[in-house]
């Protein structure tokens, strides 16, 4: 072929174009290992920075569980009540209420149903000497807002009692006490049997208690059971009408420390003292109230589990 090179010619091509691949081989190969080597690097900085974020995460919250972690304070919780009296009740969550302190007692009241949910006193032996006497002047409440104040005239004609939840017979002590316990903050519709039956029978009971024990803790207060029909005295306000009612008392002579309860419906008819009586523990299952929340866990617990009349008597 005439333009065959010759093969001295092609020979040296061929070292020529063999140079040439080698070169080109050996400048891939430093491109591959310079690729290599820029991958490799960026491998390892990108694990590094992995492994410091991952680091720092893990260190952020390994210290944030090493913090000091806010632990209930169950001394003060359990001293929420310390400074309130031993017969105040724990603050209510499931009704409207506006506390009312008076010389003789204290009163939660209530401005849906116009009557107290609770009123709570301590009983002293010396209280029940008191020579003041029965003041019968029954007025409204003006520590209450105006609306919310119920008259003696609200009752008139309505068939039932006034109804003392904090009895006059327990302010015989001072007269500014017994006059307050007239005030219709501390009065509920009863029926005329209960107010001068079973209920009465319980306020002489705890008079003789006090005297016996020293001195006593008393909370008591309407039931209204909202599964029944709903009744009212409605006149220049709308008064509920009560199911029921309750009191609770405590004693804590020292080694005989002692509580009791006792239900009544507020209906026509004898209710004997003894059929009334239940735990603390049974009244509170009902009115969703917490009584005596000042006492120690252990005491309160072991008192408001009994209900033996017979402890009393």
């Amino acid at each position: 072929m005439e333009n065959a090179l010759p093969l001295a010619n092609r020979s040296q091509m061929y070292k020529i174009c063999g140079n040439t691949q080698n070169l080109r081989h050996r400048y891939l190969s430093k491109s591959r290992e310079r690729i290599s080597l820029h991958y490799q690097i960026c491998f390892k900085m990108t694990m590094k920075n992995l492994l410091l974020s991952t680091f720092l995460v893990a260190t952020s919250i390994v210290s944030a569980f090493a913090l000091p972690i806010s632990t209930p304070n169950f001394a003060s919780f359990s001293n929420t009540y310390a400074s309130l009296p031993l017969e105040q009740p724990a603050t209510l969550h499931n009704h409207p209420e506006q506390i009312v302190v008076h010389t003789g007692y204290r009163l939660s009241f209530n401005r849906e149903t116009l009557c107290p949910n609770w009123v709570a006193w301590e009983l002293t032996a010396n209280e029940t000497e008191g020579s003041v006497q029965r003041s019968n002047d029954f007025r409204p409440d003006e520590m209450l807002p105006y609306r919310y104040q119920v008259t003696t005239d609200d009752y008139k004609h309505s068939g039932y009692d006034r109804g003392h939840m904090c009895p006059s017979a327990d302010m015989k002590w001072s007269s500014t006490a017994q006059s307050e316990c007239f005030f219709m903050s501390n009065i509920c519709p009863q029926t005329h049997a209960l107010n001068a039956g079973g209920w009465e029978k319980v306020e002489r009971a705890c008079r003789r208690w006090a005297k016996r024990e020293g001195k006593v803790y008393i909370v008591c207060g309407p039931i209204f059971n909202d599964s029944r029909k709903q009744l009212y005295i409605e006149k220049s306000v709308k008064i509920r009408v009560p199911n029921a009612f309750f009191k609770v008392v405590l004693s804590l002579k020292k080694g005989e420390e002692k509580a009791i309860g006792f239900y009544f419906t507020n209906r026509d008819g004898k209710q004997n003292m003894g059929d009334a009586t239940k735990t603390v523990d049974e009244i509170e299952k009902i009115t969703g109230m917490d009584f005596f929340p000042q006492l120690n866990d252990a005491l309160e617990r072991r008192v408001e589990a009994q209900n033996n009349l017979s402890l009393w008597h």
